[in-house]
């Protein structure tokens, strides 16, 4: 039986180091349970609207802050292949304009549950389980780096 593929759907994600140079990521799924994956912050673009101003729009929606879009860090593609979803990530390093994480903001979409800023050493040391694997290596590096296609997990 042949699988269904599905035409690859466009996201934007954002590289965001604080002050202490830990990474800002979140739990996208809702009801937290669900897993403990974690991943930058941001989501699917709207067409007619430009990447950084789709990324900005995501960050705040996720997490309330408001953010300015810079150089692009990483190219990542996942699937699943059983659904046939496959999604194109593009990750820009971001720097923060405004506003500090508060747990009592709430995702309008539902999605992300929790954020958090994380350190180099607790993502090395494996404390914390996250996507994608080039995810390091895009945060604290200098090049723009290219992470072919990987299954999804959840």
């Amino acid at each position: 039986m042949r699988k269904i593929r599905q035409k690859p759907r466009i996201a934007v994600r954002a590289l965001i180091l604080d002050q202490d140079q830990r990474l800002l990521l979140v739990n996208a799924f809702p009801d937290d349970a669900k897993s403990n994956l974690w991943c930058a912050p941001g989501g699917g673009c709207e067409g007619g609207v430009s990447l950084p101003e789709n990324l900005a729009r995501e960050v705040y929606e996720e997490t309330g802050l408001r953010i300015s879009v810079g150089a692009p860090a990483l190219i990542n593609e996942f699937h699943h292949p059983d659904s046939g979803f496959h999604q194109i990530d593009l990750f820009f390093r971001c720097t923060l304009i405004e506003g500090q994480l508060d747990d009592s903001w709430k995702d309008p979409e539902g999605v992300v549950t929790r954020r958090r800023f994380v350190s180099l050493a607790e993502l090395a040391l494996g404390k914390i389980r996250f996507k994608p694997d080039y995810l390091i290596e895009a945060a604290w590096g200098k090049d723009c780096l290219y992470d072919p296609l990987e299954e999804m997990i959840l």
